[in-house]
């Protein structure tokens, strides 16, 4: 029986039950739990919040928990910066249900890939010296880019208007018309707290490849964020003039990465009628 009374009495002073218990994420404040199936977008807020139980009091019925939420990629490198806290609170026998809860918002950067992400969640009992940690995973329908060791020019495609999601079927234009082109930039080297410094820039070639308009001066990205941009977005347009000649033309991009000390150069071919 004494044996029993000190397994039980040791239970209760190590908090060997705290456990991280009814995660929610939702896309909302205060919302519904969405299911696993969930696709998020890049950009958007996760709402999250989780119970911890098991916890154990003091003497004078207070309790003194430690807590941190970080997102990760698929990768495992930090999607945002770690969110920590304290929770100190007075639980009364007439509260022996009640169980302290850890909310949080999840800003999820623009730019990145579609894939399993999760969200980790630490906690620390500091009365019962006690750990727990729970791992949730969430789905992105990010953009769907591949890794590229140098600099690269991917989804080259032209489109009808600069909103349009979808490219144009056919790459033909007539007078007055604007070309635009939207293509991803992959594969550059980042700077000091993932610094990127980008520029490009376009030409218009003829059917014999000869260079009939070079844009004067290139676009320029050149940024720092917390987590490192998977791509980079980027997107042309020049309009048909009216003196100008049917039949194709090739537009040409020039990448500078000016951090790894890369150029890159892509072509497609678009025609007037």
């Amino acid at each position: 029986m004494r044996l029993l009374l000190l397994l039980a009495l040791s239970t209760s002073l190590f908090g060997a039950n705290l456990e991280i218990v009814r995660p929610v994420i939702s896309d909302s404040d205060g919302g519904a739990a969405l299911p696993g199936s969930f696709e998020y977008r890049p950009g958007e807020t996760l709402f999250f919040s989780c119970r911890v139980a098991g916890y154990q009091k003091t003497s004078d019925e207070k309790i003194h928990l430690a807590y941190s939420v970080q997102a990760f990629d698929p990768k495992g490198v930090p999607l945002v910066e770690l969110f920590q806290n304290e929770v100190t609170e007075e639980v009364t026998p007439q509260d022996k249900e009640w169980m302290p809860k850890i909310r949080t918002e999840i800003p999820m950067p623009p730019l990145i890939a579609a894939g399993t992400y999760k969200i980790v969640i630490k906690a620390q009992d500091l009365v019962a010296k006690a750990q727990a940690e729970l791992s949730v995973p969430f789905a992105v329908r990010g953009n769907d880019v591949s890794p590229s060791d140098s600099l690269a020019v991917q989804s080259f495609h032209f489109y009808r208007a600069e909103d349009d999601t979808q490219p144009a079927e056919k790459a033909a234009y007539h007078s007055g018309d604007a070309v635009w082109a939207k293509f991803d930039i992959t594969g550059f080297r980042y700077g000091p707290h993932n610094k990127i410094s980008i520029s490009y820039s376009m030409s218009i070639l003829d059917a014999s490849g000869k260079t009939l308009w070079t844009q004067p001066q290139p676009n320029t990205e050149e940024s720092e964020s917390f987590y490192p941009k998977v791509y980079l977005p980027a997107a042309l347009s020049i309009t048909v003039q009216s003196n100008t000649r049917p039949g194709p033309y090739t537009l040409a991009v020039e990448v500078k990465d000016a951090i790894g000390n890369q150029t890159t150069e892509a072509k497609a071919t678009f025609n007037v009628e």
